[in-house]
């Protein structure tokens, strides 16, 4: 039986034995047959390594602020609002830079993006007032939107549908290496050259990856979705410029939510908690920090790579991926007996326990690539992202009941279930993912 992708007003759906105007194989792409293997991961690992400098780049203004606001005189509503200027812009670019992943050639829009935000953190290091470093932080926040829908996008085009989870958790990966091992790079450079140079290393020094992206990223590919309805055929899938909303988007961007609040609670509570509740050196809390973030990043191609191995073996893949996003949340609540423990030494141990989440990630991305419409991964990882940066509300929260409490406890309480609630929404509203397609098709992919 043969499956074409019908989408209309009212959503996506798969049509069993297509009519004549669809009949035949439908084409794999391009990058089936132009690009080779090595080149393929080769292209993942530069996303690898845009993740980590995208998230050095977030972390330098965060690691430099007491020293910028002391030399600028900047007081702490206005220290807030340069902190949220980036997570402003970044946040609303998400569904707009998402949409034209779909619809550009993504080797010179990533390459343009990246070359935006590395040039907007650069110029901090030469910025003489509050107002100009706001419109580079806003600038940075609408270069690093690229990241995640451009990222998806990508690997959904690389890689067959079975083979996806070892390379999207590989590529997001690298944000979580940027936060562990970012914030003492970034104090060391600091230290030694100050906060303008520091700038000016990590902004203008990231621009040499462009080179190695367009030298590396094929020049003629026509990006299309694998098994996208040829354009001739008259199909309406092959003419639609609009996004579809149904009950798979709703759903994800609820999960993502509450993996998100979870994810944000983690970087911004975890370093303070270690200081103030266990009463660590600003130093040791950073290096201890630095552990649970490890993990976190190791664990995101490891429960990947675990769901494509169980689904190349015949394993059905909405029940593997949904459940090893279900066993990774479920690690989740080592967060709450993290609080209790008495020695540091033991909390460390359940907070990297708790970031066994990671698991989760490289599937939650398949999840996506699987459920949208071939023509729409970007503008739907887009919304998804969207909703993921809501939930770092978490911070915000957190914080409140910190100050009423005097506890980081209902803070760490809260996440993991708020996490937990996010398993509804992947399994109850995130319907089955569609049939796979024909092995011989899918070792089109492995062969090239």
């Amino acid at each position: 039986m043969r499956y074409a992708v019908d989408s209309t007003a009212t959503g996506t759906k798969f049509v069993a034995n297509p009519p004549q105007s669809l009949s035949g194989p439908l084409p794999l792409p391009a990058t089936c047959g132009g690009i080779s293997n090595p080149r393929r991961w080769l292209i993942v690992g530069l996303l690898f390594a845009s993740a980590v400098i995208n998230y050095l780049d977030r972390a330098t203004l965060s690691v430099a602020l007491p020293v910028i606001s002391a030399e600028l005189h900047i007081d702490a509503l206005h220290k807030g609002l340069l902190l949220w200027s980036f997570f402003a812009s970044y946040a609303l670019m998400q569904v707009p830079i998402g949409w034209l992943a779909d619809r550009s050639g993504l080797r010179w829009l990533y390459a343009g993006m990246f070359a935006l935000w590395s040039l907007s953190c650069g110029l901090m290091g030469l910025a003489g007032s509050l107002a100009v470093m706001i419109a580079l932080r806003v600038l940075l926040g609408v270069g690093e939107s690229i990241f995640l829908p451009g990222g998806n996008k990508i690997v959904s085009s690389l890689f067959a549908p079975e083979d996806r989870g070892l390379p999207s958790g590989l590529f997001d990966c690298g944000t979580r290496i940027g936060v562990a091992l970012g914030t003492p790079l970034i104090a060391g450079l600091i230290l030694v050259w100050g906060w303008r140079w520091m700038f000016v290393f990590v902004g203008f020094g990231a621009l040499g990856w462009v080179v190695l992206w367009l030298l590396a990223f094929p020049v003629r590919v026509p990006w299309v979705e694998p098994y996208a309805v040829p354009e001739e055929s008259g199909h309406p899938t092959a003419r639609r410029i609009g996004i579809t909303f149904n009950r798979n988007l709703l759903g994800l961007c609820l999960g993502f939510f509450c993996y998100g609040y979870y994810w944000y609670l983690l970087l911004t509570w975890l370093p303070d908690y270690l200081m103030e509740a266990r009463h660590l050196s600003i130093l040791k809390a950073g290096v201890y920090a630095a552990v649970p973030y490890l993990v976190f990043a190791v664990s995101e191609p490891v429960g990947g790579w675990v769901a494509d191995r169980l689904i190349r073996r015949g394993w059905d893949e909405t029940r593997t991926r949904k459940g090893i996003v279900t066993v990774a949340f479920a690690w989740g609540l080592l967060l709450i007996p993290a609080t209790q423990v008495e020695r540091a030494a033991t909390a460390i141990l359940l907070l990297s326990g708790a970031s066994l989440v990671g698991l989760a990630v490289g599937n939650l991305l398949v999840i996506l690539q699987r459920c949208a419409p071939l023509n729409e991964i970007g503008a739907w990882t887009g919304f998804e992202n969207f909703a993921g940066n809501l939930g770092g509300v978490s911070a915000l929260v957190s914080g409140f009941l910190i100050s009423r409490t005097g506890s980081y406890m209902p803070g760490f309480v809260l996440g993991p279930v708020v996490l937990m609630a996010g398993l509804l929404a992947y399994w109850l509203v995130v319907g089955m993912l569609p049939p796979l397609p024909a092995a011989s098709d899918s070792q089109q992919f492995r062969r090239s």
